[in-house]
């Protein structure tokens, strides 16, 4: 699941969020990592313009300063990235900054990247916008040198070069912590088939999901990459059991079996994981609803 309270966008932001403490984020991660998630994320902006603070809002936590402090309170549920803009930074820097998480949080890394969408943030920093999807492309090249096994990776592209600069501590994870793509545009969808190891979208409803798979399994074919690749979805807001309050239109509310066969239909179309989100009022209501999923919902979605 995406946390809440450390991005606080309009679009799916609960009121409740607003006035929530660090206490509050940390027992809604505890919750998912005694319950079984499979991991928590969380987002990447520096600054958010005048314009966009209205319906972005300008709370965004630091990822690798919150991933990390939620890696010291947790002990299995690992740590996503959803998603990290490596174009905004070198791919040195992100390499130290995500190498040293991974180490410390035992292997437990997962680095969702994206291509970024926010023009003054880009200019405030120096990073040509209209550039963004090739540095995203080469930046992964270079991540996936720097994050490997090797004390003194290489790399030599357009952008970015380097060699004989050696990092430690290296990544727990051998080869190298897992790269998602997140998106939906083309773009994005031929990345994450060309160079990432999993994919996130970003929206897609059901049936758009069909062929956004195939598009990815036949470039992927394409450009000769034997290796799986983890399929994502955003599952519609659940409320487990009879709310008694509105939710929503879109939310799927009800019994953890009706919720779980609706749920399972990801599965069959090829989806590897469900990412969720809970309407709630409350972090209690939310850690409730939580806990309901691991304990009443999960154990039918394999059935």
């Amino acid at each position: 699941m995406q946390l809440p309270i450390q991005s606080q966008s309009t679009i799916y932001a609960e009121p409740w969020e607003a006035s929530a403490t660090v206490e509050d984020l940390a027992e809604v991660v505890r919750t998912a990592d005694r319950t079984g998630f499979a991991y928590v994320a969380c987002c990447d902006h520096v600054a958010i313009p005048e314009r966009l603070a209205g319906a972005m809002s300008t709370i965004w936590y630091d990822p690798v300063a919150t991933l990390s402090y939620l890696a010291g309170i947790t002990e299995r549920v690992r740590l996503m990235t959803h998603v990290a803009v490596p174009g905004l930074r070198h791919p040195l820097q992100v390499a130290k900054q995500y190498a040293t998480l991974d180490h410390l949080s035992d292997g437990r890394l997962i680095l969702g990247v994206g291509a970024g969408h926010v023009q003054e943030e880009f200019a405030a920093l120096g990073v040509d916008f209209e550039r963004r999807g090739a540095v995203l492309d080469e930046a992964m090249d270079a991540l996936k040198a720097a994050l490997g096994p090797e004390e003194f990776p290489s790399h030599s592209g357009e952008r970015f070069s380097f060699s004989g600069l050696g990092q430690r501590p290296r990544p727990a994870q051998t080869p190298r912590p897992p790269l998602w793509v997140g998106g939906s545009s083309p773009a994005a969808t031929r990345r994450a088939a060309v160079r990432g190891d999993g994919w996130l979208p970003q929206g897609d409803p059901r049936d758009k999901l069909p062929g956004q798979i195939a598009r990815i399994e036949r470039l992927r074919a394409e450009a000769g990459v034997a290796d799986p690749i983890e399929i994502g979805a955003i599952a519609e807001p659940l409320y487990i059991g009879e709310p008694g309050w509105d939710t929503g239109r879109r939310t799927r509310t009800g019994k953890p079996q009706a919720i779980a066969e609706s749920l399972r239909e990801f599965k069959a179309i090829g989806v590897h994981q469900i990412q969720l989100r809970f309407r709630c009022r409350s972090r209690t209501e939310l850690t409730d609803q939580m806990a309901a999923f691991a304990a009443d919902v999960a154990p039918h979605l394999d059935s």
